[in-house]
């Protein structure tokens, strides 16, 4: 383990130069650059403040952050787990002509997608900081190793997601299904309490993403630091997904290429 980690390290320019062209390929041409990838979660917060803030009887000032922070989290899920089922196939002309670990691909893909997270998270403290305030240096500081742990949580998805679907091409198929049931099972846009009330703590519990979307919001939307408890869920949750890729792509990778 340590000298595959060793050799993503010395490869560092190989992949930081993919993850560069992958993000300029994205906006080449485009007038808005990078106001697209902001223009989808104002939009769809725009439009739960609207509709939801109604229905839940919510304050606009304190909903709009929530939602912001909760649409930011699931399009990084969310788009690393669709193109995840995709990053070996996509990068198979790399893998037949420069042999370096493969996990460099998927990472390569979560990176790309971590700069957007980051681009949203700003806009997410300037309307926290409207609505409630400004959240005080240290609870921003916290975003630091947060982010760390959203990171090796994406990477690790991604890197079973795409040896899932090299072997089983109906892994991307089934991930779309399974997005759309998990986008409705996590309090993204609704109040978590609403679960808590109707006595379905449990989906709140046993959903893996909800440490991560408390890592975001505790310091945005409550000023503080996130608990010990919800760092120890959320390293668990990231431990126990990287070490499954870890071992996955141990006893996977010698053969990956015969499948590609």
């Amino acid at each position: 383990m340590k000298n595959y980690i060793q050799e993503i390290w010395r490869t560092r320019y190989f992949w930081l130069a993919l993850v560069h062209m992958d993000i300029r390929a994205r906006y080449r041409g485009s007038a808005l650059g990078l106001g697209w990838s902001l223009l989808n979660p104002i939009a769809m917060t725009g439009i739960f403040c609207v509709v939801f803030a109604t229905l839940f009887q919510q304050n606009i000032a304190t909903f709009a952050p929530y939602a912001l922070t909760g649409l930011t989290l699931w399009n990084f899920v969310s788009q690393t787990m669709a193109m995840g089922c995709n990053t070996f196939h996509q990068a198979e002309a790399y893998i037949r002509q420069h042999p370096v670990p493969m996990a460099i691909y998927p990472l390569r893909l979560v990176l790309a997608n971590a700069f957007h997270l980051v681009i949203a998270l700003v806009l997410a403290i300037i309307l926290s900081t409207w609505g409630t305030g400004f959240a005080g240096v240290l609870p921003l500081l916290s975003l630091i190793p947060s982010l760390c742990l959203i990171v090796v949580m994406g990477w690790s998805i991604a890197c079973l997601l795409g040896l899932m679907n090299v072997y089983f091409r109906d892994i991307k198929h089934l991930t779309d299904v399974g997005l759309q049931v998990l986008m409705y099972l996590t309090p993204i846009w609704y109040p978590e309490k609403l679960l808590r009330e109707k006595g379905l703590a449990w989906l709140v519990n046993g959903n893996p993403l909800v440490p991560f979307l408390h890592l975001v919001r505790a310091p945005l939307l409550d000023h503080q630091m996130p608990s010990l408890e919800t760092y120890g869920a959320a390293l668990l949750v990231a431990s126990a997904f990287f070490l499954l890729a870890a071992w996955s792509l141990k006893a996977r990778e010698p053969k990956l290429i015969y499948f590609l």
